[in-house]
């Protein structure tokens, strides 16, 4: 009869796992996407942007930021990226867990949302510095603006019969002017789309004051507390820097 404990062991020694954990003192960056979500959105959401899919994602992207300390999060398409603080020690760093641990909470969450089975993967990207944070985040919120801009001309070709070939060799190589006059000669202006379209929708707390009552001194006062705020509107530029710069910062609130 085999013996309990010379099992474990044996089970236990082709357990495969990696030892990889983000270095000291750098920030981590975790950014997940749907699996196979071109598929996943076809025939459940309105192309090419929709409000319950932007509200799903939020709901993922708000579970990450609250039940794992994280500190900024955006997320456009069916992306999510999330800050968390510089001397963040989930499971000692290991990046298997967090990978894993991450793309399992997102995926329970927006199929929570969405009442569809759907998944996750994820990656983690490090930073040195806090400028480098920043970089990033301008990076997935140009890239937010390049896919919007993209988007928005396939589906109007889509919608005015061309096939998804047709459509995507018609705008192989077109420029960023180009494909701005293509939806202009169309009665829409890229710039006046939904800021969350072009920019993403970003998550992180906010400071503000909520009245209580001492019962001691027998008067209300004013305690500062902190909530998540869902911003639909993100700034760009030097302001989008100074905001991400702000929420980073220990000692903010």
């Amino acid at each position: 009869m085999t013996n309990p404990k010379e099992l474990e062991q044996r089970m236990r020694d082709r357990e495969m796992f990696a030892s990889l954990r983000i270095m000291p003192g750098a920030w981590t960056i975790v950014r997940l996407d749907g699996r196979t979500f071109s598929h996943f959105t076809a025939g459940r959401y309105e192309k090419p942007f929709d409000q319950c899919l932007r509200d799903h994602m939020t709901a993922a992207a708000q579970a990450l930021i609250e039940q794992l300390n994280g500190l900024f999060a955006c997320t456009h398409s069916d992306e999510i990226s999330v800050l968390f603080p510089q001397k963040w020690d989930f499971f000692g760093r290991r990046v298997e867990k967090i990978v894993s641990i991450i793309a399992g909470l997102a995926s329970a969450a927006f199929t929570k949302a969405c009442s569809e089975p759907a998944h996750f993967d994820s990656r983690v990207w490090q930073a040195a510095s806090i400028e480098e944070v920043i970089e990033y985040f301008k990076w997935r919120q140009a890239d937010s603006a390049r896919c919007a801009l993209h988007g928005w001309c396939y589906w109007t070709l889509r919608k005015e019969g061309l096939d998804g070939g047709a459509a995507t060799r018609a705008l192989k190589g077109a420029k960023k002017g180009a494909l701005n006059e293509l939806l202009f000669r169309r009665g829409i202006n890229f710039n006046d789309l939904p800021v969350w379209q072009r920019r993403g929708v970003g998550l992180y707390f906010e400071a503000c004051e909520k009245t209580g009552y001492d019962p001691i001194r027998n008067k209300p006062v004013a305690a500062k507390r902190r909530r998540l705020k869902v911003d639909l509107e993100l700034p760009m530029g030097g302001e989008y820097e100074r905001l991400i710069k702000s929420v980073a910062t220990p000692g903010f609130f």
